[in-house]
Protein backbone atom coordinates (compact mmCIF):
# COMPACT_ATOMS: atom_id res chain seq x y z
CA UNK A 1 0.00 0.00 0.00
CA UNK A 2 1.50 3.36 -1.07
CA UNK A 3 2.01 6.08 1.50
CA UNK A 4 -0.51 8.89 1.28
CA UNK A 5 1.62 12.05 1.49
CA UNK A 6 -1.08 14.63 0.85
CA UNK A 7 -4.35 15.12 2.65
CA UNK A 8 -7.61 13.85 1.19
CA UNK A 9 -11.25 14.46 2.00
CA UNK A 10 -11.18 11.19 3.98
CA UNK A 11 -8.11 11.67 6.16
CA UNK A 12 -4.87 13.57 6.67
CA UNK A 13 -1.74 12.46 4.82
CA UNK A 14 1.52 11.34 6.38
CA UNK A 15 3.05 14.85 6.34
CA UNK A 16 0.13 16.41 8.23
CA UNK A 17 0.03 13.50 10.67
CA UNK A 18 3.81 13.59 11.19
CA UNK A 19 3.76 17.33 11.91
CA UNK A 20 0.76 16.97 14.24
CA UNK A 21 2.11 14.09 16.32
CA UNK A 22 5.71 15.32 16.26
CA UNK A 23 4.61 18.68 17.63
CA UNK A 24 2.41 16.91 20.19
CA UNK A 25 5.46 15.03 21.54
CA UNK A 26 7.61 18.19 21.64
CA UNK A 27 4.87 20.18 23.37
CA UNK A 28 4.44 17.37 25.92
CA UNK A 29 8.19 17.52 26.64
CA UNK A 30 8.03 21.30 27.04
CA UNK A 31 5.14 21.18 29.51
CA UNK A 32 6.56 18.17 31.35
CA UNK A 33 9.81 20.03 31.92
CA UNK A 34 8.16 23.22 33.12
CA UNK A 35 5.72 21.24 35.29
CA UNK A 36 8.60 19.35 36.91
CA UNK A 37 10.47 22.59 37.48
CA UNK A 38 7.46 24.08 39.26
CA UNK A 39 6.78 20.91 41.25
CA UNK A 40 10.28 19.92 42.39
CA UNK A 41 12.52 22.89 41.59
CA UNK A 42 16.01 22.58 40.10
CA UNK A 43 17.24 19.00 39.87
CA UNK A 44 19.48 17.32 37.28
CA UNK A 45 16.33 16.08 35.50
CA UNK A 46 14.62 19.47 35.43
CA UNK A 47 17.91 21.11 34.42
CA UNK A 48 17.97 18.83 31.36
CA UNK A 49 14.46 19.97 30.38
CA UNK A 50 15.13 23.64 31.15
CA UNK A 51 18.37 23.69 29.16
CA UNK A 52 16.53 22.28 26.13
CA UNK A 53 13.41 24.42 26.54
CA UNK A 54 14.44 27.33 24.29
CA UNK A 55 15.91 25.21 21.45
CA UNK A 56 12.79 23.01 21.46
CA UNK A 57 10.66 26.15 21.41
CA UNK A 58 12.42 27.33 18.25
CA UNK A 59 11.95 23.91 16.66
CA UNK A 60 8.25 24.06 17.54
CA UNK A 61 7.97 27.51 15.97
CA UNK A 62 9.58 26.28 12.74
CA UNK A 63 7.35 23.19 12.67
CA UNK A 64 4.27 25.34 13.28
CA UNK A 65 5.12 27.59 10.33
CA UNK A 66 5.70 24.50 8.15
CA UNK A 67 2.43 23.03 9.36
CA UNK A 68 0.50 26.18 8.50
CA UNK A 69 2.10 26.28 5.05
CA UNK A 70 1.34 22.60 4.44
CA UNK A 71 -2.21 23.09 5.68
CA UNK A 72 -2.76 26.00 3.30
CA UNK A 73 -1.32 23.98 0.41
CA UNK A 74 -3.77 21.16 1.22
CA UNK A 75 -6.74 23.30 2.26
CA UNK A 76 -9.05 22.15 -0.54
CA UNK A 77 -8.08 18.51 -0.13
CA UNK A 78 -8.57 18.19 3.64
CA UNK A 79 -11.52 16.62 5.47
CA UNK A 80 -14.37 19.14 5.70
CA UNK A 81 -15.20 20.80 9.00
CA UNK A 82 -18.74 20.58 10.29
CA UNK A 83 -20.75 23.75 9.63
CA UNK A 84 -22.79 23.74 12.84
CA UNK A 85 -21.96 25.40 16.18
CA UNK A 86 -19.66 22.54 17.19
CA UNK A 87 -17.75 22.90 13.92
CA UNK A 88 -17.37 26.66 14.41
CA UNK A 89 -16.15 26.12 17.97
CA UNK A 90 -13.63 23.54 16.73
CA UNK A 91 -12.41 26.00 14.10
CA UNK A 92 -12.03 28.73 16.76
CA UNK A 93 -10.19 26.34 19.08
CA UNK A 94 -7.77 25.27 16.36
CA UNK A 95 -7.22 28.91 15.38
CA UNK A 96 -6.44 29.85 18.99
CA UNK A 97 -4.01 26.92 19.28
CA UNK A 98 -2.15 27.93 16.13
CA UNK A 99 -2.01 31.54 17.27
CA UNK A 100 -0.53 30.54 20.62
CA UNK A 101 1.91 28.06 19.02
CA UNK A 102 3.25 31.03 17.04
CA UNK A 103 3.00 33.69 19.75
CA UNK A 104 4.49 31.87 22.77
CA UNK A 105 7.89 31.04 21.20
CA UNK A 106 8.00 34.42 19.42
CA UNK A 107 7.65 36.16 22.79
CA UNK A 108 10.49 34.03 24.15
CA UNK A 109 12.68 35.05 21.20
CA UNK A 110 11.82 38.71 21.86
CA UNK A 111 12.87 38.26 25.48
CA UNK A 112 16.17 36.71 24.41
CA UNK A 113 16.74 39.48 21.86
CA UNK A 114 16.14 42.15 24.48
CA UNK A 115 18.38 40.48 27.07
CA UNK A 116 21.53 40.92 24.97
CA UNK A 117 22.67 37.38 25.82
CA UNK A 118 22.45 36.01 22.29
CA UNK A 119 20.96 32.69 21.28
CA UNK A 120 22.49 29.79 19.33
CA UNK A 121 20.07 26.85 19.18
CA UNK A 122 21.61 23.75 17.57
CA UNK A 123 24.77 25.77 16.86
CA UNK A 124 22.93 28.25 14.60
CA UNK A 125 23.24 31.86 15.73
CA UNK A 126 19.74 33.31 15.69
CA UNK A 127 20.47 36.25 17.98
CA UNK A 128 23.96 37.73 18.30
CA UNK A 129 25.14 38.74 21.78
CA UNK A 130 24.91 42.46 22.40
CA UNK A 131 25.94 45.01 25.04
CA UNK A 132 22.56 46.70 25.06
CA UNK A 133 19.39 45.59 26.84
CA UNK A 134 15.97 46.37 25.38
CA UNK A 135 13.44 46.34 28.18
CA UNK A 136 10.56 47.12 25.80
CA UNK A 137 11.05 43.68 24.22
CA UNK A 138 11.85 41.86 27.45
CA UNK A 139 8.93 43.12 29.53
CA UNK A 140 5.98 41.91 27.40
CA UNK A 141 7.66 38.55 26.94
CA UNK A 142 8.38 38.29 30.65
CA UNK A 143 4.73 39.06 31.45
CA UNK A 144 3.07 36.91 28.78
CA UNK A 145 5.27 33.99 27.67
CA UNK A 146 4.57 31.67 30.62
CA UNK A 147 0.96 32.71 31.14
CA UNK A 148 0.03 32.23 27.48
CA UNK A 149 1.83 28.88 27.50
CA UNK A 150 -0.47 27.67 30.30
CA UNK A 151 -3.48 28.95 28.34
CA UNK A 152 -2.17 26.91 25.41
CA UNK A 153 -1.93 23.84 27.68
CA UNK A 154 -5.58 24.33 28.67
CA UNK A 155 -6.55 24.50 24.98
CA UNK A 156 -4.50 21.37 24.28
CA UNK A 157 -6.32 19.57 27.10
CA UNK A 158 -9.63 20.64 25.55
CA UNK A 159 -8.42 19.46 22.14
CA UNK A 160 -7.52 16.03 23.55
CA UNK A 161 -10.83 15.82 25.43
CA UNK A 162 -12.79 16.57 22.25
CA UNK A 163 -10.75 14.01 20.27
CA UNK A 164 -11.61 11.39 22.91
CA UNK A 165 -15.29 12.38 22.76
CA UNK A 166 -15.24 11.94 18.99
CA UNK A 167 -13.62 8.53 19.40
CA UNK A 168 -15.48 7.00 22.33
CA UNK A 169 -18.79 8.88 22.60
CA UNK A 170 -19.76 9.99 19.11
CA UNK A 171 -17.70 7.31 17.33
CA UNK A 172 -17.77 9.40 14.17
CA UNK A 173 -14.30 8.59 12.83
CA UNK A 174 -12.90 12.12 13.30
CA UNK A 175 -9.91 10.95 15.38
CA UNK A 176 -9.07 8.27 12.79
CA UNK A 177 -8.46 11.02 10.22
CA UNK A 178 -5.41 12.21 12.18
CA UNK A 179 -4.51 8.86 13.72
CA UNK A 180 -4.02 7.34 10.30
CA UNK A 181 -6.72 4.69 10.29
CA UNK A 182 -9.81 4.57 8.16
CA UNK A 183 -12.55 6.89 9.39
CA UNK A 184 -15.58 4.79 10.22
CA UNK A 185 -18.68 6.50 11.50
CA UNK A 186 -20.89 4.78 14.05
CA UNK A 187 -23.64 2.75 12.43
CA UNK A 188 -27.07 4.29 12.83
CA UNK A 189 -29.45 2.53 15.19
CA UNK A 190 -31.22 -0.41 13.57
CA UNK A 191 -34.85 0.07 12.61
CA UNK A 192 -37.55 -2.25 13.92
CA UNK A 193 -37.63 -4.36 10.75
CA UNK A 194 -33.83 -4.86 10.92
CA UNK A 195 -33.90 -6.13 14.50
CA UNK A 196 -33.22 -9.87 14.86
CA UNK A 197 -36.26 -11.96 15.78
Amino acid sequence: MALQWRDTSERYGIVSRGLHWGMAVLLALQFLGMGLKLAVGRTPLTSFFVSNHAPLGVLLLVLCVLRIGWGLANARRRPRQRRDLLGRLALAGHGALYLLMLLVPTLALLRLYGSGRGFRPYGIELIAPSERKLEWTELPAELLHGELAWVMLALIAGHVAMALLHRFWWRDGVLARMWGGRARARRPAASADEMPA
